[in-house]
């Protein structure tokens, strides 16, 4: 077995480019999610190492002292930190001449000839689900025999194996959260609307429906929802409830958690009995009955991607989803006492001054607990990058999705519509919904009942105001 350090690279100041982000950018309160991605890999190999950089604050210094003790490093990159990457593979050459670099993740999945031939110091990419990819390259096979993997032969050709198999047997993964206890400080990772500190990890992959900008389903993770049964999930949350005794909530990351109800509910029993606190990512069309019972067994708060308050931009990005459907379940959620930070699109096709108002006016109508708004974002492989391109929406100086310190931008523009225009709507959004008498009420309330909170609301308000004197510094 090769020795193997699994590197989330350092990049940007305060940059969550990790594998468990959606968005890979600068956030408007600093924040970080665990890089799963990269953990179960790490997991299948034994003797290997994760640093993930940018939350531990681990500078390249640090990390090419520490390449010489080893002969594979497999890299997660993104489309926004690709040309950073590079740069610290170099580095870890540089400091290891012998050292084999692989990239791993959405990016060098759709686009692997691409990134080997604009990588020259890359050995291999490794695309698609790269779990049992990787841990092959790590046990020393012939990589002529490795499925999904582009590598680079003794003449310099591009060699592109065979797709893998996808993965359909969920539970032949080992737990994520033994690498975290291993390698990880959960008191690093912090996500604004979740508890303090947190863990999160997938109980499933795939993703049934078709949002045409979602990255992980389109790239990586495909539209088959394939799930660990409820048992190994009940078993993992047993260990990190030993490993972490200080965890105040567990995540489930998959893209909708909510896709197979009875699965849904027979996990939230199961951690029910654990007395566990735990929160996930949902659609806006749980049914009450199902909400009322994954309420009942621990259900704190759900992620909900509302994306847009109009219901023909909903319909342009085959969303699934009825305005007034998510309307109603949002009262549900309410009634049962189930918080909700929604996530909010803007730049979206079919996005006009007029749908922007309509969308703002729909998320403070609907309240969610907390909210995040994001520029519509066209990553390669993307039903939505394709589109852009074709429309000329895109322009090439745009297409790396943040500016020169990972702050997002608005990459994408229309005849009636600048990129200005729909940049400057994101502060717009979030100081409609929060300077509101009500929202400002709330958010007061909730500090004086908890001297955590308070300090917590507190930290965030300085970053967030920080954040907005970025954006003016990138806008200017």
């Amino acid at each position: 077995m090769m020795k193997t350090l699994f590197l989330h690279p350092p990049s940007f100041d305060g940059f969550d480019g990790g594998a468990g982000a959606r968005y890979q950018a600068k956030r408007e309160i600093k924040s970080f999610w665990f890089p799963t991605w990269l953990a179960q890999p790490a997991a299948l190999v034994p003797g290997s190492k994760l640093i993930d950089a940018p939350p531990a604050r681990i500078g390249l210094d640090e990390v090419t002292r520490q390449i010489k003790d080893y002969e594979l490093c497999v890299m997660h990159t993104s489309t926004p930190s690709f040309a950073s990457d590079l740069k610290v593979a170099e580095a870890l050459k540089a400091a290891n001449p012998a050292l084999k670099v692989g990239f791993v993740g959405a990016k060098v999945a759709v686009q692997p000839q691409e990134s080997m031939a604009q990588g020259g110091v890359l050995d291999f990419v490794a695309r698609n689900e790269f779990d049992f990819t990787i841990k092959e390259i790590a046990e020393g096979r012939d990589w002529a025999d490795i499925d999904g993997m582009s590598f680079r032969n003794a003449a310099g050709e591009i060699i592109h194996n065979k797709e893998r198999a996808t993965l359909e047997a969920m539970d032949q993964l080992p737990f994520v959260t033994e690498v975290y206890k291993r390698d990880l400080r959960i008191e690093d990772y912090f996500i604004g609307y979740l508890l303090h500190p947190y863990v999160s990890l997938y109980t499933g992959r795939g993703c049934k429906s078709h949002c045409t900008f979602c990255l992980w389903p389109q790239t990586v993770g495909g539209h088959r929802y394939r799930v660990r049964s409820p048992e190994h999930v009940a078993a993992e949350i047993r260990y990190a409830k030993q490993a972490f005794p200080q965890v105040r909530e567990f995540f489930f990351d998959d893209d909708t958690f909510t896709d197979n109800l009875p699965r849904a509910e027979a996990i939230a029993r199961e951690l029910g009995k654990m007395g566990v606190t735990w929160s996930c990512n949902a659609k806006a069309n749980v049914p009450r009955e199902t909400l009322k019972v994954l309420k009942d067994n621990g259900l704190r708060l759900l992620l909900v991607g509302y994306e847009s308050g109009n219901q023909k931009i909903l319909h342009n990005i085959k969303k699934g989803m009825l305005v007034e459907r998510a309307r109603k379940f949002t009262q549900d959620c309410h009634d049962l006492g189930i918080k909700i930070h929604g996530t909010f699109i803007l730049g979206l096709p079919g996005e006009t001054k007029e749908t922007i108002e309509e969308t703002i006016r729909f998320a403070t109508e609907i309240n969610p607990h907390t909210i995040q708004v994001s520029l519509a974002a066209p990553y390669p492989g993307t039903f939505l990058y394709k589109q852009a391109v074709e429309n000329g929406w895109l322009d090439a100086e745009h297409a790396e999705l943040v500016d020169e310190s990972g702050v997002q931008i608005a990459p994408l523009h229309y005849p009636h519509l600048s990129h200005t225009e729909i940049f400057d709507n994101v502060e717009t959004f979030y100081k409609r919904f929060y300077f509101r008498a009500p929202k400002i009420a709330s958010i007061v309330n909730e500090m004086i009942r908890s001297p955590q909170m308070m300090k917590r609301r507190l930290r965030e308000g300085v970053e967030f105001f920080q954040f907005l004197r970025e954006r003016h510094k990138a806008a200017a």
